[in-house]
């Protein structure tokens, strides 16, 4: 499922071949240096002149210089091509989430969600580091090894040989054994908690409120509990892994030796040769170990991979729209549907007062993952002045429907039209300059009330803002607050709920939208304060001449809306005129 993503996470063979060559000539070193200090200790005691021991000298001196200074360059350039390819797998994945955000997020915790973009994503690091490089390094240190003392020794070559495939292999695949399942339930259970974690800190003041935080707490102590287990018997395994791994180098040294004794009465192998096949097993199978702890972390990568590819795939969801990218003044790309068709620029930007500018026929649209259409042959016309209230119970379809209008969710069946255009010929973008959208939960940016409206037209001049406020009415807080160098906080900490969907609306008219769709807009707000904020949103529609459909579950005055619809089950059940006029 991840293998998409792990290829991105590995670097490239150019990037990535300094630190690999690095790593292996840091393996060969020890392997070296154990092998030829077994050789001179040996050799020393036979008390040889002098000369015959410099070579073997200034091998050992080598072999522990290349050791270290390997070793050092192996981290930094391992760890720079690492870090350099997490840079293009963040971007890959802040790619794919401009793809499927937000109808392909709905289903997701905001904690869980965050975990897996920051804590699973900074895990595929481990690909390069702990994976590829462990297994380069060992699999050519384990044949170089082999290779040399068979050269001195082919019996006790066998005997390494051996061991190593029994390490290897063996507890490679004891290792994947151990750590398949809990690696991925050490992934979902961080990602709970990290839920958990972030729920109680943006809701702390609901829970003191009504005095739920010492259970909230206590909720979150266990998900930690529950972690923390999990993390001991991953290291439990990690443990018996290495346990057997030490059990088979022992093993090792102990054949090697009854192998390779006979030569030595023979006189078939010296006695520093006979020093040499017999520790040099313990360097080989020291750096061989490291493969059972790169199966555990290969499963870590790849169960971090595979969260991470459910929320964020390389391929959207069904019904998600997608558009590809393209360079800015071009629309904005193109969807999947739209291939091979000639797109459209944009809709009319201007439809005459009283011309149809949004037409649903026979539309169906399901959300990601669901297997019953969330909206099934709704037919609706808009046009343009209308200021259409659209009204149901929860959970009837109507966030659906405005998911619809503005194209984050694609239709199943059915046409939808805007300014007359097939919306199969439109880009979502060019849908999106005509359609625009307030969500229930209005984001707002750690920044001035200035810079939050400048997000909508960056070439409005402070009259501009001022004027807008004023229309929304904030223009009496705004002064207030000592001008549009005021700060919202962050996500609008500092601002209420009605000011932050006020200072949304007069973002929105900035932009200029023909069509605005407002999904719930009083959300959270107590009746009185719903009411004011709808009249004025329909109030100040109905001065610009801008067409609104507006979800909303409180009562809205007759006088200030042109249509009613009612949505039950997916259907528009009812559709009757208002009192007001377009």
């Amino acid at each position: 499922m991840s293998r998409t993503l792990l290829r991105t996470a590995q670097p490239s063979a150019r990037r990535s071949a300094p630190g690999l060559a690095a790593g292996t000539l840091g393996a060969l070193s020890a392997v070296l240096l154990l092998g030829a200090s077994a050789y001179l200790v040996a050799r020393a005691a036979e008390q040889p002149p002098i000369l015959y021991l410099t070579m073997v000298m200034v091998g050992v001196r080598a072999a522990a210089l290349a050791r270290a200074a390997s070793r050092y360059l192996e981290r930094t350039w391992s760890h720079d091509a690492s870090f350099r390819q997490l840079a293009v797998v963040r971007t890959e994945l802040y790619r794919r989430l401009t793809r499927v955000a937000p109808a392909g997020l709905g289903r997701t915790d905001r904690g869980d969600l965050l975990s897996r973009l920051v804590s699973d994503v900074d895990a595929l690091q481990d690909l390069p580091l702990r994976v590829t490089q462990p297994l380069v390094a060992a699999g050519v240190a384990a044949v170089a090894s082999v290779a040399g003392v068979a050269l001195v020794s082919p019996a006790a070559a066998g005997v390494l040989a051996a061991g190593l495939l029994v390490a290897m292999v063996g507890g490679g695949a004891l290792a994947d054994l151990l750590a398949r399942r809990g690696e991925r339930a050490l992934a979902d259970r961080r990602g709970r908690l990290s839920g958990a974690v972030l729920d109680t800190v943006a809701s702390l003041d609901v829970l003191v409120a009504f005095e739920a935080l010492d259970g909230q707490l206590e909720r979150v102590s266990r998900l930690d509990d529950d972690v923390r287990r999990t993390e001991r018997r991953t290291a439990t395994t990690a443990g018996l892994v290495a346990a057997a791994v030490s059990l088979v180098s022992g093993a090792t040294v102990l054949v090697t030796v009854l192998v390779a004794a006979p030569g030595v009465e023979l006189g078939s192998l010296s006695g520093p040769q006979f020093a040499l096949v017999a520790l040099l097993p313990i360097a080989v199978l020291e750096v061989v170990g490291a493969v059972p702890t790169a199966v555990v972390a290969g499963r870590r990568v790849r169960a971090s991979g595979d969260r991470v590819e459910q929320v964020v795939p390389a391929v959207a969801p069904e019904g998600v729209v997608v558009d590809e990218l393209e360079e800015e003044g071009e629309g904005g790309g193109r969807d999947d549907r739209a291939e091979g068709c000639e797109t459209e620029a944009a809709p009319p930007a201007v439809v005459a007062p009283g011309e149809v500018v949004l037409r649903l026929e026979g539309v169906s649209a399901r959300w990601p993952g669901a297997v019953v259409d969330a909206l099934r042959d709704v037919d609706l016309e808009v046009r343009s002045g209308d200021r259409v209230v659209v009204e149901g119970p929860s959970g009837a379809g109507k966030s659906t429907l405005a998911s619809v209008l503005v194209r984050f969710l694609d239709h199943r069946a059915g046409r939808y039209e805007v300014g007359g255009v097939d919306d199969s010929r439109l880009t979502s973008a060019a849908v999106r300059r005509a359609v625009g959208l307030i969500e229930q939960a209005p984001y707002l940016f750690d920044e001035s009330i200035r810079q939050n409206l400048l997000f909508a037209r960056d070439t409005a001049s402070d009259a501009d803002l001022e004027a807008v406020l004023e229309r929304v009415g904030l223009g009496a807080w705004v002064a207030g607050r000592g001008g549009l160098d005021a700060r919202v906080g962050e996500r609008g900490a500092l601002v209420s709920g009605g000011q932050a969907q006020r200072l949304s609306l007069a973002r929105a008219l900035l932009r200029g939208f023909p069509v605005l769709v407002l999904d719930e807009p009083t959300a959270g707000l107590d009746a009185d304060l719903a009411e004011r904020l709808v009249a004025d949103v329909l109030t100040a529609a109905r001065e610009d001449g801008t067409t609104v459909v507006l979800v909303s579950h409180v009562a809205v005055p007759a006088d200030l809306v042109t249509r009613r619809l009612r949505v039950e089950d997916g259907r528009v059940v009812e559709a009757t005129g208002g009192l007001g006029t377009a």
